[in-house]
Formats: structure tokens, C-alpha cells, sequence
């Protein structure tokens, strides 16, 4: 039977929580386990004495199903930005295409550039090949492809755009060092690709590379991220702090969490300069729902994050090292209990009176927490201004939808040649097809005609306009354009591979 434990329903916990100094937090209990494991973790909190006053809201299923479309009553926003805390459970997609992801649309519309998850091995209590590891993974939260711009240009071809700020990665780095100097870290590296998409990533490493420079007292390094994430696969102990682009860091902080023991005893925090958001990072599992089965530690732990968050660091101290002495005592959930190292399979409610119990206590093996109550929350960081950069129209790449030969193809184009530019390149994927293409490259119905000024000619707008004009009179289906620029004089574009 499927738990029905709606916001409405959640007056037992809105009367234990509240009184004097209390923060408000904006609760959401979400769909199959998480109202389960919503309901543990704030027995938890509140017997450990947390003061926080709960604001329910309803998002996920029943909220898709009732026509938002992105998962969020219109009210809750009221409430988000109210208590400026979001304690947040798993919620359920439905299946099919016109929802979108609740979890992009409050980071992005609430500014939650930063996404901060803790792995950490809790060896021998909970299985895992690396005892030692103990890192924190950065993730950028607002750009990179899941900006969620894509679109079908052609028969064949379907495109997603990779967004990349300044901003954005001076933002994300700037809070990876700024964590690890609150944390007494010592080293943060950032992953990229940026050998291959040396405009975008290579931006991002960039910018890592000049925040570094203001930080001489922690270590930085920068891996590609395939041999990074290889060797996060295999030595995790190499690594402490780990700052990455959104995708990158979507997958491999998933990665490390199940190394480290199990993706379900990973915290997430989301972190902006106005609100912040606190859940557990696995899904909803609705196969679960309803049988006291689910383990709440990932969504517990995301609320020691929170208490931590505001300002409440001895419940945050107290419910963390309680939630480690009933690990360390083989208290475990079905998830990862272990004949050999656990001493009782609990259900969730069970676990989460079982570390009631032991609040006020410490772990006597593993490494007891300490948060100190006086520490000042460092400044959410914001980016620096810059002066605005020489910008020249120098070309422009006309992408067309067409089964001709390239040498056909180049033909058409150059009809639309005019006394101020002329056809450069055309390219197939990326991949240079004419002038002097090799017969053995596969091509697609998607091609790239890069069209530049001729030798001292200066584009303008009107010359675009020209452009496209003659390229309609002679038939070629274009389907988008992409206008090409210089700023400061350094080109702001792609070269094609072959150039």
C-alpha cells in the first residue's frame, strides 16, 4: 500500500516544529518513498531539537497531473521565496513527453548555481573497495546542456545546444574554493573536455585556472574528464574537492556516491545567493512506496546539510553523529545490509528511531563530525564585472538541410557570393568536406557552409541579409545560422576538423 502522506496531512510535524526563533522552511514530501523517508528524517530533526517551521507545498506527480507542467504549484513559488529553504523529498516524472524536470526548474529559476555532494566511504560498516574516500563533488547547476535547448534540423539530425558562461563558471569555481577553505580542504580540481570543445570547456578551465591564482594556500589540478573520471573509478583517495560542468558533474557525482557505498546514502545541497534547496540525490522509487522499506539517510543527511545551512550546526552535529553510531552498529536498511558486517535489517521508521536513540551519542570507529556553532557562512560568490570586449562581424555559418554532394552543395552556395564575402568551408558534423574532402566521410542531410569577408571587406547586418536572400532565390534550404565573430580580435568560433 502506497503511503498517502499529503502536505495537508502534515500538521503532526508543523506542531512539533515552530515556537521562538524558528526558521522557516518550505517542505516537500514528494512521491513514492519520499513521504516515507520525509516523515523519518524530521522525527529525526526535531527530536534532536532542530527549530524550524514547516511551510508544506505540493510539486511532483499530483502537480504534473493537475496540468503544471513542470511539476510546481504557481503557490509554492510564494513560499520558496518566502522562507528561502527547501527541504525537498523524490518526486515521480510521469512517463511521456511535455513534463519538465521539477529539479532544472527550481535550480535555474531560483539561481541555484551550485550543487554540492558529499561522498563519503563509511568502511567496514557499509561495503566499499575504497575505505579512505572522502570527497566533495561540485557540480555548475544552471548551464552546460542542461540549458534544454535542442531541436530537430533535419530529417536525420537533431542538435543540443552546450551553453557556457563567464559568469557561470567564474561562480561555480569561485564556491568550490570558497568550500574548500570554509572545509579546510586542500586541493580542488576541475574536470573538462576542453581538448575537444576548447570554446566551451575551455572556457570553464579557464576561468578554474584564474580563480586558482587567488587561492596560493590549496592545490589545484585539472584533468580531462574521461581519464579523470577513470581515475575518480579507480583511486578516489587522489581526489578532495572535484569542480565540474553540469553533465559532467551529474554523472560522476553519481559515480562517486556508489563507490563510496551506495547512491542511497548521498546528500545534495543547492546552493544560490537567494535561496537554497536540500534533498537526497537518488529518485523516488515507486516500487518501494508504502512498504517501510526505504532508506531516509540521503534525504536525512541533506537535512544535516540544512541545519548546518541555517545556522543550526549543533543539531546539524547531533543527528549526524547519532546517524554514524547506529551505522557503526550494523543498524542498517534491506539497501545496504550485509550478513557479514550488519546486525539488524530495519525499516525505515525503525532506523530513524534507532538514531533517535542514540542522539548525544558519538561513533566510537568511525570519524566522529564536528561543527563549529560560530563559524560564519562564507559569501555565495558573485561574478566579477568586466569591460565589454571589441566585438566584429568577421563571417557567418549557414547550416543547410540538403542530400546533395558537397561539391554540388558549394555550387548552390556560391551563387549567393557577394563582393564583401565569399564560401570558406563547408563541413559535415564538424568534419571538413569541401574544399579537398576525402571520399571515405560519412555525410549526413546536415551540413555547415562557412561563409567569411573577403580580404578588407567589413560585414554588417545587411550583408547577412543579402546572403540569405540569394541563397533563398536559389533553392537552398537553410535552417539556421550561427553569425561568427572576433572579440578583442581573438576569434570567438570553432575551426572545422580537416582545417
Amino acid at each position: 500500500m502506497t503511503v498517502q502522506l499529503k502536505p495537508g496531512d502534515s500538521a503532526e510535524f508543523q506542531a512539533l516544529s515552530g515556537g521562538k526563533d524558528a526558521t522557516p522552511v518550505t517542505v516537500a514530501f514528494g512521491d513514492g518513498i519520499g513521504p516515507e523517508i520525509m516523515k523519518a528524517s524530521l522525527n529525526i530533526l526535531i527530536a534532536a531539537g532542530a527549530k524550524i517551521s514547516i511551510e508544506p507545498i505540493e510539486i511532483g506527480e499530483k502537480a504534473y497531473l493537475a496540468g503544471n507542467t513542470a511539476g510546481i504549484e504557481p503557490s509554492a513559488w510564494d513560499s520558496l521565496r518566502r522562507t528561502k529553504v527547501f527541504y525537498k523529498a523524490p518526486i515521480t516524472t510521469p512517463q511521456g513527453g511535455g513534463f519538465k524536470s521539477l529539479n532544472v526548474t527550481v535550480r535555474k529559476s531560483l539561481g541555484l548555481f551550485a550543487n554540492v555532494r558529499p561522498c563519503t566511504a563509511y568502511a567496514p560498516f557499509v561495503a566499499t573497495k575504497h575505505p579512505g574516500m572522502d570527497l566533495v563533488v561540485v557540480r555548475e547547476n544552471e548551464e552546460d546542456l542542461y540549458a534544454g535547448i535542442e531541436h530537430r534540423q533535419t530529417d536525420d539530425v537533431y542538435q543540443c545546444l552546450k551553453l557556457i558562461s563567464r559568469p557561470g563558471c567564474e561562480k561555480i569555481a569561485r564556491y568550490a574554493f570558497e568550500y574548500a577553505k570554509a572545509q579546510d580542504r586542500k586541493k580542488v580540481t576541475c574536470f573538462t573536455k576542453d581538448n575537444i570543445m576548447k570554446l566551451t570547456d575551455g572556457l570553464f578551465h579557464k576561468v578554474f585556472d584564474e580563480v586558482a591564482a587567488e587561492y596560493p594556500e590549496i592545490e589545484n589540478e585539472h584533468w580531462i574528464v574521461d581519464i579523470g573520471a577513470a581515475k575518480l573509478a579507480d583511486t578516489p583517495e587522489a581526489f578532495d574537492v572535484v569542480v565540474m560542468p553540469n553533465l559532467y558533474g551529474d554523472v560522476l557525482s553519481d559515480v562517486a556516491a556508489q563507490i563510496a557505498g551506495s547512491v542511497g546514502l548521498a546528500p545534495s545541497a543547492n546552493i544560490g545567493e537567494h535561496c537554497a534547496m536540500f534533498e537526497a540525490i537518488h529518485g523516488s522509487a515507486p516500487r518501494r512506496a508504502g512498504q517501510d522499506m526505504a532508506n531516509p539517510s540521503g534525504l536525512l543527511l541533506a537535512g544535516v546539510m540544512m541545519m548546518n545551512h541555517i545556522g543550526q550546526s549543533d543539531v546539524a552535529e547531533k543527528v549526524h553523529n547519532a546517524w554514524l553510531k547506529a551505522i557503526e552498529d550494523g543498524l542498517h536498511t534491506y539497501d545496504i545490509f550485509d550478513a557479514e558486517t550488519s546486525k539488524q535489517k530495519l525499516g525505515t521508521a525503525a532506523f530513524a528511531e534507532a538514531v533517535i536513540d542514540r542522539l548525544g551519542q558519538k561513533p566510537a570507529q568511525l570519524q566522529p563530525v564536528t561543527y563549529n556553532a560560530e563559524a560564519k557562512p562564507f559569501e555565495v560568490p558573485r561574478p566579477t564585472a568586466r569591460p565589454t570586449a571589441n566585438k566584429e562581424l568577421v563571417g557567418i555559418d549557414v547550416f543547410v538541410d540538403s542530400t546533395k554532394s558537397a561539391e554540388a552543395l558549394a555550387a548552390d552556395m556560391q551563387h549567393a557570393e557577394s563582393p564583401l564575402v565569399e564560401l570558406a568551408m563547408i563541413t559535415n558534423r564538424g568534419v571538413k568536406v569541401w574544399p579537398g574532402g576525402l571520399p571515405e566521410t560519412f555525410c549526413t542531410n546536415h551540413w555547415r557552409c562557412r561563409f567569411m569577408a573577403k580580404p578588407n571587406k567589413q560585414m554588417n547586418k545587411a550583408t547577412i541579409v543579402e546572403l540569405l536572400s540569394n541563397l533563398t532565390k536559389v533553392g537552398v534550404d537553410f535552417i539556421k545560422t550561427e553569425q561568427l565573430f572576433t572579440f578583442d580580435g581573438e576569434i570567438g568560433y570553432s575551426l572545422g576538423q580537416g582545417q
